[in-house]
């Protein structure tokens, strides 16, 4: 943290003599009222301050008052948007739903006693600052929420946004966030199956990195957070502790940057996936001998996030003695013991009779291991630095009880002008030769364009049960060998849609990511999300944020889908500049046998390509109006769930019964987008008719669409007439162009050329463009 940050943490904390350089003690804060404290440095604010002094009935302790700061922080409390999450609390109980909100992540089943956990949370700010272990650390510590569920972490994906593609920071930030998404993951033997990379200029300075990471286990596996059983011991193992990450959650995540970047800068995590790797086996043959009764990762407020939330949900209390904890840095003051986020840390619930077999455990797998405390009767969570009482406190008061604001809501004064704005108005192609310039130029923008530059630098397919992965809609995995069983993913969030209406962009968002894991075959089940917004001291950012809850809460009452969890992400924000709405939802499918998944591309000549669902003039925030005007206006597309549900349906039945060879859904990008990847993916071309309005046919973004292609479009059809889905046919597979009749011939060899330039072209070869990033690079925007 820099010094702004840090003053006065250690004031009372460096020993014996005067009042300024002794031990902050429970006794010393009681009889010293009037001591000044750095609150507001930390986070807090006056009337924050003086209801922890209420709650304490006195002043709070160094320890206590750090303690306080990072877990009543917007990012661990959700102090803003608490008021509006609970509408996906209201939710109709899904009985696929084993663990909810509330717990590190949820926990669905998914059939044949196997369930399932997933979860995507953001890293946006740390990764601005150190592009690298702000994005490692952001995979480490959504694969420690999987980890504690009793879950074995099978496979990651990530949702990346960066300004404008040929901005000098994006040069910076973009080669070395991709490198630390892979590098962690590639190093935990995780394959990374999909995910987003898109670029808009309101991300310049707030870069989002949004990680989900899944895992399975068997049902009697789930582990839950929460200490119980008085006389159980607290074991902290993993890494030492450090003071990388100090007031990361408190500071960093919970304020808006301004034009030079963040005022206040703590550390960033500095992780190292290695030990990772070991904390995960040493966890699951802990699981595996039934040696916890609770877990809890060190992530976001670490060690005062652990102790507290196990004890907030346990039913007695908890005493710690700090100076147990093993530490890489002896001169840490207790308080910054307290506020380390450094990674690969756990911390376990343990029954005394197990100890000795638990520490035997981390000792076979390299794992450091330390009993710094235990669980307690009564209600009070206190801590001791070398005998002396430091934090004597009511954990749910730190953990759950913190505030809760219902802030104050308008809506944006030029949403009116913006949506009057329609690009229906735009100047469209004249001719042919326009047109295919219209259509290259939506494939070659950064959004559109080969993104090979960065998955090359994921592992996909390691540990061998990786069944699709990007380029395909969804990734799929099999889960057991033996019935083929296996689940499917989709992370998606169109953020021009949300800006332009939050309710219908977040339910498109849904939409989108729904029809993802429908194109594979899958049965779309579970949702989870990341909500990342402005700051919610604005109140047009809130009014942004409720109505996205609002929609997406909405859309998943219709879909059947309950919402398992997920993360807020709030101050991403430039000065008074906050980013589009950027609502990214994460929906998880199931395949009863994933040998009859259903995959992108076109492979054989002679087949027929058909399109399923309804297409309308609806170019509002569309990839065509962004891309070759520069303009953001007009209303999204209409959102009909009934047509996602029966198009769902339709590619569930298709998939089963074989009757596709490709399925690719419609979104960014149109119709145009789809047959462009469709045909790239295996170098198939194909003989097209789109009708009269040829323009609107390839750029329009209509949701509940998807192109399919078949050996047998009488049995499609007959299908697609029994889902109540409208099936437009549109040619015929095969050649090595994609020509459309009367509007365009486009060579396929052309058609790479501008998809595969865009990236490569910007930053050069990904070995190249990580070597000009220096580690620990500050920003300078």
């Amino acid at each position: 943290m820099t010094e702004s940050a840090t003053a006065g943490l250690s004031d009372l904390d460096t020993g014996p003599g005067p009042l300024s350089h002794r031990l902050d003690t429970v006794d010393l804060a009681a009889s010293t009222p009037d001591v000044e404290q750095p609150y507001a440095e930390l986070g807090l604010k006056s009337d924050e301050y003086a209801r922890i002094r209420d709650i304490l009935g006195r002043r709070p302790t160094t320890a206590e008052l750090a303690m306080y700061s990072v877990m009543w922080s917007e990012h661990c409390s959700y102090k803003s948007s608490k008021v509006h999450l609970r509408r996906f609390g209201d939710l109709p109980r899904s009985e696929a739903l084993l663990v909810g909100i509330g717990e590190n992540a949820g926990v669905v089943d998914v059939g044949d006693g196997y369930a399932v956990t997933f979860k995507v949370e953001s890293h946006n700010h740390p990764s601005y600052v150190e592009p690298y272990q702000g994005a490692a650390t952001g995979v480490g510590g959504i694969v420690r929420d999987i980890l504690t569920m009793g879950a074995r972490p099978v496979a990651v994906m990530d949702s990346l946004r960066f300004g404008r593609a040929d901005a000098p920071d994006t040069a910076r930030v973009l080669p070395g966030v991709v490198a630390g998404v892979g590098g962690y993951g590639n190093c935990l033997g995780l394959p990374n199956i999909g995910g987003e990379l898109l670029f808009d200029e309101c991300y310049a300075g707030n870069p989002l990195v949004n990680a989900l990471c899944v895992g399975v286990m068997r049902h009697e596996d789930v582990r839950l957070a929460k200490a119980e059983g008085a006389g159980n011991k607290v074991v902290l193992f993993g890494a030492r502790t450090g003071g990388d990450g100090i007031g990361g959650v408190s500071v960093l995540a919970s304020e808006t940057f301004d034009q030079e970047g963040p005022a206040k800068r703590p550390s960033v995590q500095v992780g190292d996936p290695f030990t990772e790797k070991l904390l995960i086996e040493a966890c699951l043959e802990i699981f595996a001998a039934d040696l916890v009764t609770g877990i809890q990762d060190l992530g976001g407020a670490g060690l005062s996030c652990a102790t507290s939330e196990l004890a907030s949900a346990g039913t007695g209390g908890m005493h710690v003695d700090l100076d147990a904890v093993p530490l890489r840095d002896s001169t840490l003051t207790p308080a910054e013991i307290l506020m380390s986020e450094s990674q690969e840390r756990m911390c376990a619930i343990v029954e005394p009779g197990k100890v000795a077999d638990f520490l035997a455990v981390c000792a076979k797998w390299d794992v450091l291991a330390t009993v710094i405390g235990e669980v307690t009767d009564g209600d009070r969570l206190t801590v001791d630095w070398h005998g002396e009482r430091i934090v004597d406190v009511p954990p749910r008061t730190v953990a759950h009880e913190g505030p809760v604001y219902d802030r104050p809501m308008q809506r944006p004064a030029d949403l009116d002008a913006l949506r009057a704005d329609d690009p229906a108005a735009l100047p469209r192609p004249a001719t042919p030769e326009e047109l295919t310039a219209h259509w290259l130029a939506v494939v070659a923008g950064p959004d559109g364009a080969d993104k090979t530059w960065v998955t090359e630098q994921y592992d996909r397919y390691v540990r061998g049960n990786t069944v699709l992965a990007q380029p395909d809609d969804a990734g799929v995995v099999r889960i057991d060998e033996d019935s083929h069983r296996g689940i499917a993913l989709a992370l998606d969030g169109n953020a021009r849609f949300a800006r332009l209406d939050p309710y219908t962009g977040a339910q498109l968002n849904l939409a989108e990511a729904y029809r993802n894991v429908a194109v594979s075959g899958a049965r779309p089940l579970a949702v989870t999300n990341c909500l990342n917004f402005g700051s919610p001291e604005e109140p047009e950012v809130m009014w942004q944020f409720a109505e996205a809850v609002r929609g997406l809460a909405d859309a998943c009452r219709d879909l059947g889908l309950p919402v398992t969890g997920g993360n807020v992400s709030l101050y991403n924000q430039t000065g008074d500049v906050a980013i589009n709405p950027t609502p990214v939802i994460g929906v998880l499918g199931v395949h009863d046998d994933v040998r009859t998944r259903v995959s992108t591309g076109w492979r054989a000549a002679g087949e027929t390509v058909l399109l399923l669902g309804e297409t309308r003039p609806e170019l509002g925030g569309s990839a065509w109006a962004s891309v070759v005007h520069g303009h953001l206006g007009g209303r999204p597309p209409a959102v009909d769930l009934a047509a996602e549900r029966s198009l769902a349906e339709l590619l569930g039945a298709l998939g089963r019964e074989g009757l596709v060879t490709s399925a690719h859904d419609l979104a960014d990008g149109g119709l145009a987008q789809a047959l462009a990847e469709s045909a790239l993916r295996h170098g198939t071309g194909a003989r097209l008719r789109l009708g009269d309005d040829a323009f609107t046919a390839l750029f329009s973004e209509s949701a509940a669409r998807a192109v399919v292609t078949t050996t047998d479009p009488e049995a499609v059809r007959t299908t697609a007439e029994w889902a109540g889905v409208a099936v437009t046919e549109l040619g015929t597979t095969g050649g090595d162009a994609l020509a459309v009749e009367g509007v365009a011939d486009i060579p396929l060899a052309e058609l790479r050329a501008a998809w595969t330039a865009t990236l490569p072209a910007l930053f050069g070869t990904p070995e190249a463009a990580v070597g000009t990033v220096p580690s620990g690079a500050v920003p300078t925007s």
